[in-house]
């Protein structure tokens, strides 16, 4: 029983209240589009996607990655209703399975919406984009190291999934001549496994993607290659923790002033050389703009990334790579070593000087504060498989930092004005 109105009942400065303003703010017809009303085919009533999009922000701020956790705190029947969600939902229900499914279903839209909400604070001179930092996370997949097996067995698995489902339809069809058995379990049963002979036989196909990649390395060692049937893309990686999980590398790139979220990617690689031109590309890309300066960790400066990037004007601060072993055997890491190119021959001589070292002490600052951020709000392992999924998820998360940045900036803007 409640006494008083969900408005009432929520404070004037709660959080859910900024959400909801920020989310009235952006351009959500891309998420109308998707909606379909027809007359002649039963269902309920779409909910509005500012709602959608308000519970999963919040959510995610709160750090709450479950969809059935997410439903229980709407559900104002239950006892674990939370005032907050109540009131984003205004009374409407909403269920696990629509909130699962959105959260991950419009990837693209979600970047939109990040890029559109970074191009505003540019507009308004929040993020100048001047100096942008990039750190990677890795991050544990939905997939135990056991999952993951070599051709022989995922050939003898995809024989086992394929019989399975043969079997399956031969039941039914005989079931359905003598009409007997539960139709419901009958098509849960199908769905399961069409759903795991569809998982083993993508597991084949990424296991040969990269076995053809590690055998152009090294011959011979494709046929040690392995890949999970749980979540095909994901890979073997080295995390914080010194061992090896199956993963996701998460790409953040950082604005060094306003310390801002303006770009985010995933991958299944397990090294981040090769990271930092593809992140440079997709922002000037996003925001007609090229940073003047990349501070990233000593990953990121292979030679041939540094060279793509300092060729398009950017200039990469990093530390010099094999600094110790050059040092000693006598050498100067700042002089040009024979495979250097023009380049990063201009990259190690600027990394000598003391303008670039200070400058180079602000990455840590800049780059691994959304990475912490998002661990505490509970980027810890993804409950969602495949790359599409798990950068949605990554985008979700770069969304509610951005928005707690911007709740900073007004707080601060407010304390100044009084």
């Amino acid at each position: 029983m409640r006494f008083l109105s969900l408005d009432q009942m929520l404070p004037r400065d709660h959080r859910a209240r900024a959400v909801w303003e920020f989310v009235n703010q952006m351009d959500l017809e891309p998420f109308y589009a998707k909606i379909v009303v027809d007359e002649h085919r039963a269902g309920r009533t779409a909910i509005a996607p500012e709602v959608l999009f308000a519970l999963w922000l919040l959510a995610t701020i709160d750090g709450v990655g479950s969809a059935r956790e997410l439903g229980r705190r709407c559900d104002s029947k239950s006892a674990t209703g939370h005032i907050p969600y109540l009131w984003i939902c205004g009374e409407v229900s909403v269920n696990y399975h629509s909130l699962s499914n959105f959260r991950v279903k419009h990837p693209e839209f979600l970047e939109a919406a990040l890029v559109d909400s970074v191009t505003a604070m540019i507009h308004s001179g929040l993020v100048p984009l001047e100096t942008i930092a990039q750190d990677g996370m890795r991050t544990r997949a939905s997939a135990g190291r056991s999952s993951f097996r070599r051709e022989p067995t995922l050939r003898e698995l995809q024989q086992q999934a394929q019989t399975h489902v043969d079997q399956l339809k031969q039941e039914n069809e005989n079931e359905a001549e003598g009409q007997t058995g539960d139709a419901r379990c009958q098509a849960a049963q199908d769905r399961a496994a069409r759903e795991r002979l569809k998982r083993v036989d993508a597991a084949l196909a990424e296991r040969d993607k990269l076995a053809e990649q590690r055998e152009k390395r090294k011959k011979g060692d494709g046929v040690k290659t392995r890949c999970s049937t749980t979540d095909p893309q994901a890979r073997n990686m080295k995390v914080a923790n010194g061992g090896y999980e199956p993963a996701y590398n998460v790409q953040f790139a950082t604005d060094a002033d306003a310390r801002v979220i303006v770009g985010v990617d995933v991958t299944n690689e397990g090294t981040d050389g090769g990271q930092l031109p593809p992140m440079l590309q997709k922002i000037e890309k996003s925001y007609k703009k090229r940073p003047k300066h990349a501070l990233v960790d000593g990953g990121y400066n292979t030679i041939e990334s540094v060279t793509a990037v300092e060729e398009t004007g950017c200039k990469v601060v990093s530390p010099i790579q094999r600094t110790r072993q050059l040092e000693a055997h006598g050498k100067d890491p700042s002089a040009r070593q024979k495979r250097d190119t023009d380049a990063y021959a201009a990259f190690r001589t600027r990394m000598a000087t003391k303008e670039y070292k200070e400058l180079y002490k602000k990455r840590p600052s800049v780059a691994e504060f959304p990475n912490a951020d998002c661990r505490n709000r509970n980027l810890r392992q993804f409950n969602v498989r495949g790359l599409v999924k798990v950068k949605a998820v990554a985008i979700w998360h770069a969304l509610a930092f951005n928005l707690i940045r911007l709740m900073n900036f007004a707080a601060v803007a407010a304390e100044s004005n009084a």
